[in-house]
C-alpha cells in the first residue's frame, strides 16, 4: 500500500464524531486566527493586485472573496490564501515549518461555501488538511526548507486533502488528488533575496492547486499513485534527506493540529524567540538606547538563512530581519502589526541598536531545531552589565500557549474591515462553528459586512 493510499484510508474513515472536543475547539481557534490574518491583509497592494487580476479574468460566483464580491472557488482560494499570509501573523507548525491556515482554510472554506456544507464539515476538513500537510512537511524537513517554502509545497497536499474530504472522494480518487497536488507543489525562497511579492502567491496558489487537484480527481482525472515516495516523487526530487515513516507515525492515534502554534508578533516566526526575550529584557531592566554596547543573538540555521538581514529597506524586509526585529523589541518593547511602519523602519534609535545586533549560529540552539525554535539573547551595556535570556518556545507554541481570549483580542485588532460590533459577533460565530448549518449563509453575511479600502498607491514603501 502506498503512502497516499494509507492517508486515503485514514481520511475516508474519519468522521466529525470521531474528533475529541479539544480538537474541535482548537480547530475553531485556527479558523478564527485565519480570518483575522486574512482580513488584515485584504487591503495590501499585492493582495489587491491578485484580486484585481481575478476580477478581470472572471469566474462563476461560487465563493466569497474577502477583498469583496464573489468568484469561482479556485479564485477565492487564491485570493483568500494570499490575503492571510501577508501581515505575517498566520499560524505555524514547528516540525513541518508550515503555515497551514493560509493554505488549508481558504481552500476548504471556498468549497464548503460552494457546496453549502455545514460548520462541522468545514471543521473536519480543516483537521484533515492540517494532518496531511504537517506529516508531509515533517517527512522532508529541515532539508527541504532551504530552497522550498514548505507552506507552498507541502501545503498543497493539505489543501487537496481538505477538499477531498468535503467532496467525499473515495480512496482511489483521494490518491489521484494527492498525486496531482504533488505535481503542482512549488514555491522557491528566492523571493526573500529582494523582498518580492511572490511570497503572497505561494499560499494562494497552494490553496488553489490542491483544490484543483481534488476537483479533477472527483471527475476521474488520475494522478501519480506514489507521489510522495516514488523514485521521481516529492521526497526524492525536493529534499536531501527525508523520513517517510513520518507520514504514518501514530496516524489515527493523534491529531497533529494540536501541535500548531499561533503568532503574536507581526514578523517571520524565526524572529519570535529573540523578540520575546528582547521584550522581557526591556520590561525587566532600566537602560537607555545610548547605554547599549552590543546585542548578541544566538540562533538556529533557518533563522540565519531566512532572517539574517542587517539593512532592511522596506517594511516587509524588516519583518525578515532578526537584527531589526530584536532592535525594535528592545526600543519599543513590542513588535505588533502597528510597530512595523515606515517611520520606525528608519527610526534612528532602532537603526542604531540594530547596528549593534550580532546574530550568529548557535550550535546548542540549532541542534534542537525544528522541534524547538529557540534563541539566546545577551544585551551588553557600556557599564559592563549583561542581561541574558534563553528561550526554547516562543509565545504561542503549545508549550507556551496563548488563550482563547488572546486570540479573540488578536482577531479584534486585525479584522479592521469589519465594524467593532461585527468583529465581536463574527468571532462568536466562528467559536460556535459546529452549530452553523450552511457555511454559504455565514459567508454571505460576512461579505455584506466587509469594508475594503484599497492601499494600491503605497506599493513602493522602500527608501
Amino acid at each position: 500500500m502506498s503512502l497516499s493510499e494509507k492517508l486515503a484510508k485514514y481520511s475516508s474513515s474519519l468522521t466529525y464524531e470521531d474528533l475529541p472536543e479539544e480538537v474541535v475547539a482548537f480547530a475553531k481557534l485556527c479558523i478564527l486566527d485565519y480570518f483575522g490574518s486574512a482580513l488584515a491583509g485584504v487591503n495590501k497592494p499585492p493582495v489587491q493586485m491578485i484580486s484585481e487580476t481575478v476580477n478581470v479574468m472572471g469566474g462563476n460566483p461560487q465563493a466569497t472573496l474577502l477583498t469583496g464580491g464573489k468568484s469561482s472557488v479556485m479564485n477565492a482560494a487564491l485570493v483568500n490564501g494570499a490575503a492571510s499570509h501577508i501581515v505575517e501573523l498566520d499560524d505555524i507548525h514547528k516540525s513541518s515549518i508550515i503555515h497551514a491556515a493560509t493554505v488549508v482554510v481558504p481552500a476548504a472554506l471556498a468549497v464548503a461555501e460552494w457546496k453549502e456544507l455545514s460548520g462541522k464539515d468545514l471543521i473536519l476538513a480543516v483537521v484533515l488538511g492540517y494532518e496531511v500537510c504537517f506529516r508531509v512537511g515533517e517527512a522532508v524537513s529541515p532539508s527541504h526548507y532551504y530552497y522550498w517554502h514548505n507552506t507552498a509545497t507541502c501545503g498543497t497536499f493539505g489543501s487537496a486533502a481538505a477538499v477531498a474530504k468535503l467532496l467525499q472522494l473515495d480512496d482511489e480518487a483521494y490518491v489521484n488528488a494527492l498525486g496531482n497536488a504533488g505535481s503542482q507543489a512549488a514555491g522557491l525562497w528566492e523571493f526573500i533575496e529582494d523582498g518580492a511579492m511572490t511570497k503572497q502567491l505561494h499560499p494562494g496558489k497552494a490553496a488553489m492547486n490542491g483544490l484543483l487537484a481534488s476537483v479533477l480527481a472527483e471527475k476521474g482525472f488520475t494522478g501519480a499513485k506514489q507521489i510522495l515516495e516514488g523514485k521521481r516523487g516529492f521526497f526524492n526530487a525536493m529534499s536531501d534527506e527525508y523520513d517517510s515513516e513520518k507520514i504514518t507515525l501514530n496516524l489515527g492515534n493523534e491529531h497533529k493540529i494540536l501541535e500548531n502554534s499561533f503568532k503574536i508578533h507581526a514578523s517571520c516566526r524565526h524572529t519570535h524567540a529573540a523578540i520575546d526575550m528582547a521584550i522581557e529584557i526591556f520590561e525587566e531592566n532600566e537602560f537607555s538606547v545610548e547605554d547599549i554596547s552590543k546585542v548578541e543573538v544566538g540562533a538556529y540555521k533557518s533563522t540565519m538563512d531566512i532572517t539574517d538581514n542587517t539593512n532592511p529597506k522596506t517594511q516587509y524586509e524588516s519583518k525578515f530581519s532578526i537584527q531589526y526585529c530584536t532592535a525594535l523589541a528592545l526600543v519599543k518593547g513590542s513588535a505588533n502589526l502597528n510597530d512595523f511602519n515606515e517611520d520606525d523602519l528608519w527610526n534612528p534609535e532602532i537603526r542604531g541598536v540594530m547596528s549593534k545586533v550580532e546574530a550568529t549560529l548557535d550550535p546548542e540552539v540549532d541542534k534542537d531545531y525544528p522541534v524547538k525554535w529557540g534563541a539566546k539573547v545577551s544585551l551588553h551595556l557600556k557599564n559592563g552589565d549583561v542581561f541574558e535570556k534563553q528561550s526554547y518556545y516562543p509565545k504561542g507554541d503549545p508549550e507556551n500557549p496563548v488563550t482563547t481570549e488572546d486570540l479573540q483580542r488578536k482577531f479584534f485588532n486585525l479584522a479592521k474591515p469589519l465594524s467593532e460590533d461585527k468583529r465581536d459577533s463574527f468571532s462568536e460565530v466562528l467559536l460556535s462553528l459546529e452549530n452553523i448549518n450552511n457555511v454559504s449563509e455565514m459567508m454571505s453575511d460576512l461579505s455584506n459586512s466587509i469594508d475594503v479600502l484599497s492601499e494600491r498607491y503605497v506599493v513602493n514603501e522602500g527608501r
